[in-house]
């Protein structure tokens, strides 16, 4: 048939105009050697700036569909920062962070937080303290839209208190957010449960994302702009909402992955999963991988 989008160029090489599709913008960088920079940190940010047309954007052209970044831990910025605000000296890998959003409501807020420091303590580890995320909602000059439903943002760092190996504190630090997020996400009496959300709790990652265009990302969150923020790692991810309506928590990278495409077998994978979860054994867990149920969260 002949081809009546004349706007399309014709098929070349690789190119065919039939092949055409929507998707949302993804890229990484990494430094193979391990050797980390805020050279990366700062070149995957300018891709991800430069992936705002895969990206998308509501009514207001400065209200995003979701964008964000994915790093390893930059030990030396959060080293500094806890020494600063906690008085205390940490060893990579001995310290996990979370990125967490909040409910607006401050009386909503601070019940969340006691349930996260609840479940951290009931799994044996330690909580070194909160660090306020600084944000500047001007500077990136965020819509009203995005601003109306912007989270409380704050970081979780929890220390390894029992000294078990890096791979059992990455999964305490799992079990810990599987657990919390189960216990305030059902809570029906908390009338913004759902814009509570753990964009990452590890050892290893941190995820910086949010209701913003990818151009926005670094003016919104100047711990990128640190220079002590290296890493040898960077994956971003820039947001095009299609069947789905935006919001903070949609932002990816999600904890270990981006992708640019659509899940839309997303009920059926939680209803196959959750028709499973009776018969799930776990070396790992053990008889704590109740705790991390259900596998897929709503």
């Amino acid at each position: 048939m002949k081809n009546k989008q004349l706007h399309l160029p014709k098929a070349r090489g690789l190119y065919h105009p039939n092949n055409e599709k929507e998707n949302c913008g993804v890229g990484f960088i990494a430094n193979v050697k391990s050797h980390s920079s805020h050279k990366i940190t700062k070149d995957a940010l300018e891709m991800l700036s430069r992936m705002d047309h895969r990206g998308a954007c509501g009514c207001e052209a400065n209200t995003g569909d979701g964008a964000g970044i994915l790093t390893n831990i930059p030990h030396e910025f959060f080293s500094e920062e806890i020494k600063t605000l906690f008085g205390i000296e940490v060893n990579a890998g001995s310290y996990g962070v979370g990125n967490v959003f909040l409910p607006q409501d401050n009386k909503e807020s601070k019940h969340c937080i006691s349930v996260i420091e609840k479940v951290i303590k009931d799994e044996g580890q330690t909580l070194i303290g909160w660090r306020d995320v600084p944000v500047d909602s001007d500077k990136a000059n965020v819509g009203d839209t995005a601003r109306n439903s912007q989270p409380v943002m704050k970081q979780l760092i929890i220390g390894n208190s029992e000294n078990i190996g890096t791979e059992a504190f990455e999964g305490a630090l799992y079990i810990i957010r599987k657990n919390v997020s189960k216990i305030i996400r059902t809570d029906e009496s908390l009338s913004q449960a759902l814009l509570f959300y753990i964009c990452s709790l590890s050892t290893r990652v941190i995820i910086y994302k949010g209701m913003l265009m990818g151009s926005q990302l670094l003016d919104f969150y100047p711990d990128l702009n640190d220079k002590k923020f290296s890493t040898y790692l960077a994956m971003v991810h820039s947001r095009f909402s299609t069947n789905t309506f935006p919001s903070w928590d949609r932002a990816q990278p999600c904890r270990f992955m981006a992708h640019n495409g659509e899940i839309n077998t997303r009920q059926g994978n939680f209803n196959w999963m959750r028709a499973r979860e009776g018969v799930l054994e776990s070396e790992i867990f053990g008889d704590n991988l109740s705790k991390t149920l259900p596998i897929i969260e709503t």
